[in-house]
């Protein structure tokens, strides 16, 4: 009779859990090492590069929709990609977080295991000291204490442990370089500190432009209102900014030979604090890398402009005197292009009001230059200032509801006949148009205006702290050496008296250099020099 074997049994597999598990650890030992941290640093640099490349929509958004219209389907892939806000995208935000996360897990146990080391005694003396890569025999002539003693006098500032062994031999060793690994911990914390207190700044800080007209003209940091462009942190709403006043009193600018800007400066005064209650006016001198700091806040100059002052006489002889700022569209020579608009007084009936309003619009030179009968610049600086003006009358759409540039008037209200053009004609200073209805339009000069960009960051002290601490941790995990030195004295015979002294060396990291020094502390131990 023959029995059949039963087929051995398959052990079962690791469970579901088991895998999900397994899965999720491996998943986290590869994050958290520092090879994925250095990828991830990597990558948040490459991510980076397209915001100073491309045109972001939160800094300038005509030249963000310029972009698109001018590259077509590849601008318009951009910007289903967020490439136009780069520093809000999902993807830089992921790096950006995953980048925290590895480095917290990477320097968490990094961190344990450096406390354990500084702890920890220096390692025992080995029994072969001449198979050290650096060694040195030589004799002594005191006791094996004498030689004990000296041998701790010369080592001061080595983390150093004395041992005994059989035979009345005793031994030191002794370690140095621990602030290699203290530098690249620094370093690194202070990377996580710098990213952390980076994202708390975008948190809590904001960022605005405005024009001010350099003639005694005033900005008061009171709300969002009083800006032209206002970027606000994510935990910023803008009723709780930081209160204080900037008076601009005056501008001026020096240009090279060739009409770029050499330098700018303006005379501001400004109160903040106290000075808000007591009408205390402080001046400063703002120029581009100097910027005011008051109220936690920072003023900075970005630029300037002109601004061409006209006089409308209307028919019934009542004035009106506008001189509003005008965008440059030449950085070069300065021309620059707005609307001045103005609404014609004693008129009560809204209707009719509407259509009586008027708007100077067109170029402006500081240098003039005719090129045939095209008005140009030639020069910056405001030598033989000058307007090329149409003169528009009708409904400018003020009172819409809806915003509008102050630097151009709505052209569809051109295009539909809200708005008629009723004069076109060059001037300059002093001269004048009048009008089919008895109107006289009067060039009467040029002011300027000043671009000030306030900014406020509640964490910048906090992120140059962290910037200096990490050059400083980067400078010590190069320059210092991990080096191990032990010293064995041995007593003497009754026929030869005295010890017998053996040093050896070994570098942790890089030897270079390590033999130099190792033959300077060598020297002093056996010879018994001071140090």
């Amino acid at each position: 009779m023959t029995t059949t074997e039963a087929p051995p049994k398959t052990p079962p597999g690791p469970t579901p859990a088991k895998r999900t598990f397994a899965f999720l650890r491996n998943t986290w030992r590869g994050l958290t090492s520092m090879r994925t941290a250095l990828v991830l640093l990597f990558l948040l640099a490459l991510a980076a590069l397209p915001g100073a490349l491309l045109p972001q929509r939160k800094l300038n958004a005509p030249k963000v929709d310029e972009y698109i219209t001018a590259h077509g389907w590849w601008g318009t892939l951009l910007d289903k990609l967020e490439f136009y806000d780069v520093y809000s995208s999902i993807w830089f935000s992921a790096i950006y977080l995953l980048l925290m996360v590895s480095l917290v897990g990477c320097l968490t146990p990094r961190s344990f295991e450096y406390v354990r080391a500084m702890r920890a005694k220096p390692v025992l003396t080995p029994r072969n000291l001449a198979r050290m890569p650096h060694y040195r025999l030589g004799r002594g002539k005191t006791d094996v204490a004498a030689e004990i003693a000296a041998a701790h006098r010369q080592l001061a500032g080595w983390r150093r442990v004395e041992r005994e062994e059989a035979g009345g031999v005793r031994t030191i060793s002794a370690e140095r370089g621990f602030l290699r690994e203290t530098g690249n911990l620094l370093f690194h914390f202070s990377m996580l500190g710098l990213i952390v207190f980076f994202a708390l700044g975008k948190l809590y800080g904001y960022e605005g432009q405005v024009i001010v007209q350099a003639d005694g003209d005033s900005f008061c940091n009171a709300g969002i209102y009083n800006y032209d462009s206002f970027n606000a942190g994510l935990r910023v709403d803008g009723t709780d900014l930081d209160p204080f006043c900037v008076k601009v009193n005056d501008f001026t600018a020096r240009y090279t030979e060739s009409g770029q800007p050499d330098y700018y400066h303006s005379n501001i005064e400004y109160q903040s604090g106290p000075d808000l209650e007591t009408g205390t006016w402080r001046p400063y001198g703002l120029e581009v890398n100097s910027p005011l700091r008051t109220a936690g806040d920072r003023v900075y100059l970005l630029g300037h402009g002109y601004s061409p002052k006209f006089t409308v006489t209307f028919p019934d002889g009542s004035q009106r005197t506008q001189n509003t700022q005008w965008r440059t569209v030449d950085p070069a020579t300065m021309l620059a292009e707005g609307a001045t608009k103005f609404d014609q007084p004693g008129i009560t009936d809204e209707v009719q009001r509407r259509t009586r309003q008027l708007a100077i619009t067109g170029l402006f030179a500081p240098t003039a230059f005719l090129h045939g009968n095209v008005l140009t610049s030639s020069a910056p600086e405001a030598n033989d200032p000058a307007v090329a003006v149409d003169v528009l009358r009708g409904d400018l759409g003020l009172d819409s509801g809806r915003g509008q540039s102050v630097f151009e008037v709505d052209q569809t209200r051109v295009d539909d006949g809200r708005l008629k053009k009723i004069a076109r004609q060059n001037l300059n200073v002093g001269e004048e148009i009048k009008l089919d209805d008895g109107t006289k339009v009067r060039f009467d000069g040029v002011g300027q205006w000043v671009s000030l960009q306030i900014s406020h960051d509640p964490t910048q002290g906090f992120v140059l702290g962290f910037a200096i601490a990490m050059f400083v941790g980067l400078g010590a995990s190069l320059l210092v050496k991990r080096r191990r030195l032990w010293v064995r004295v041995q007593p003497g015979t009754d026929d030869d008296p005295g010890t017998v002294i053996e040093v050896a060396g070994l570098a942790r990291t890089d030897q270079a250099g390590y033999g130099e020094e190792f033959h300077r502390v060598s020297e002093r131990l056996i010879s018994g020099q001071k140090g």
